[in-house]
């Protein structure tokens, strides 16, 4: 019984999926395919022309976002599962912290990065502000994630490398990171989906300006405000709505294969062994 509910379960989820693929091929795939659509700029209010000013916002935001959030959220793992007890009360305030931060809306992040980075700092609407926003909502994910792959490594491989005269910092190096590369790849992957597909916190943050950014201090729109403003306020944009939300996708799929690709050579060449 319990196999029939996991088949049935996993056969919806499958079918969702291919609903929706099914939808956005059906009415995209004609204008995603040409060469235009992705070397021109939006014409007509983006019922015409093409994304290249908004795949470069979406790219620019996304790499502030992984460039910030993976160096802190890789030691802030690091110091709750190895460097502090398990029990302590500075653990379990952090945790809890980021648990409640990561059921936190994202329009709520939005509103934080307008005020904090926005107006407080003087960044203005821009790529930067967009960015330093994603990278506190990948936080949680990417901290909980990379913190429970160093806890799943054994005591008894800290213990050996210790009876051979390691370091803390060494073993950090050369056990405890090449063996949680599945976790933060997950963490990564999981902050990057909802990352490049956030529409709520990058309004009142990036911003609408759908030209071509000079400088990560400029305005510029990603992907998933495009699709929205095409949706909701453009008669007539649906098709390329349509077309954009598949390059969306395709771009999601492919960076999710890319990264898998990339830890399992990693694994197979052995480094999380050395």
């Amino acid at each position: 019984m319990l196999g029939f509910i996991s088949w049935t379960a996993s056969l919806a989820t499958f079918f969702i999926l291919g609903i929706l693929l099914f939808d956005m091929v059906s009415d995209g795939f004609r204008i995603m395919m040409s060469v235009d659509f992705f070397t021109n700029g939006p014409e007509k209010a983006g019922r015409a022309g093409g994304i290249a000013p908004i795949l470069v916002s979406t790219m620019l935001v996304v790499g502030i976002a992984i460039a910030v959030s993976i160096p802190i959220g890789l030691a802030t793992a690091l110091l709750l599962s190895e460097f502090t007890r398990r029990d302590s009360q500075f653990a379990f305030f952090v945790r809890k912290s980021l648990d409640i931060l990561a059921g936190v809306p994202s329009i709520v992040f939005g509103l934080f990065g307008n005020a904090f980075f926005c107006v407080y700092l003087g960044m203005g609407f821009s790529i930067l502000s967009g960015g330093l926003t994603l990278a506190c909502m990948v936080l949680p994910i990417l901290i909980r994630t990379t913190e429970e792959s160093f806890r799943a490594v054994p005591n008894e491989f800290r213990h050996g490398i210790a009876a051979l005269g390691f370091t803390k910092t060494a073993s950090v190096f050369h056990l405890l990171m090449p063996m949680a590369i599945p976790g933060l790849v997950v963490g990564t992957i999981l902050g990057v989906g909802r990352a490049t597909a956030e529409t709520a916190a990058l309004i009142f943050t990036s911003g609408y300006v759908d030209r071509m950014p000079e400088s990560v201090l400029d305005s510029g729109r990603t992907l998933s405000v495009h699709i929205y403003d095409l949706a909701m306020n453009i008669p007539g944009g649906d098709r390329m709505a349509y077309a954009t939300s598949l390059c969306l996708v395709l771009i999601l799929l492919s960076m999710s294969f890319l990264t898998n690709i990339i830890a399992k050579s990693v694994l197979q060449r052995g480094i999380y062994t050395s």
